[in-house]
C-alpha cells in the first residue's frame, strides 16, 4: 500500500509544542490522548521517537503517530 504524504498544518507562530500540534493536526483528540501517545513512544518527530510532549516544533518538522489503522503524519507549515 502506498504511503500518503503528510498533511500540511499551518501554525500561527514560529514554534509550537508537540502536544499542542498533535491536537491541532487531529493526530490526537485531547490533551490526555496526546500525553499518552508521547509517553507510550507512539510519536515520531522527523523519524525519531519523541517522548517530550513540550518539544518545540518549527516549520518543516514532520510528526508521525502510530495507530492500529496505520501511521498518520502531519508537517508543520
Amino acid at each position: 500500500m502506498a504511503r500518503m504524504s503528510p498533511q500540511a498544518v499551518p501554525i500561527r507562530d514560529d514554534m509550537i509544542r508537540l502536544g499542542q500540534f498533535l491536537k491541532l493536526a487531529g493526530l490526537a483528540d485531547t490533551g490526555n490522548e496526546a500525553r499518552d501517545l508521547v509517553a507510550d513512544g507512539e510519536v515520531r518527530v522527523n523519524g525519531q521517537v519523541e517522548t517530550r510532549r513540550g518539544r518545540q516544533l518549527g516549520r518543516g518538522d514532520v510528526v508521525s503517530v502510530a495507530s492500529p489503522q496505520g501511521e498518520r503524519s502531519a508537517v508543520v507549515a
